[in-house]
């Protein structure tokens, strides 16, 4: 009897040969496209400017959320990739969405990564970026 593999369910970044990271030009577009978002946003109870901890605690809020329950931001979305669990390629939930954004508004983590392209924040999360192909 052969095991039956599900096409739409993605293997495991962590125990995928294949595995190819996305660029970084997509992973800083992402980032770019949030930021922006968390700007405007700030706008309705801060003063982005003045405040300048108002968007980076709407990023994080907006990684919390929408990595945990949707495994993409926004910015990630426009830019076709995914924030994944790297064990088994679900989704990482919220309260690791919230650490990885709290971890990646300090930046450096961000910028120290391995041959995956994980940064300390990934790593902290147990999350990878993958490429989110549209079918």
């Amino acid at each position: 009897m052969t095991a039956v593999t599900n096409p739409h369910v993605p293997a495991a970044p962590a125990t995928d040969p294949s595995f190819a990271p996305p660029s970084l030009g997509k992973r800083f577009g992402a980032l770019i496209i949030d930021w922006l978002l968390c700007v405007l946003v700030s706008n309705f109870f801060a003063d982005p400017i003045r405040d300048s901890w108002a968007p980076v605690l709407v990023l994080v809020l907006v990684y919390g959320f929408f990595l945990g329950l949707f495994a993409q931001t926004p910015g990630m979305y426009i830019t076709k990739i995914r924030c994944v669990n790297w064990h088994d390629g679900g989704r990482i939930g919220v309260l690791r969405g919230l650490i990885r954004g709290l971890l990646l508004a300090l930046v450096v983590p961000a910028l120290i990564m391995d041959e995956h392209r994980r940064g300390l924040h990934d790593r902290f999360a147990n999350s990878v970026i993958v490429d989110a192909p549209r079918g």
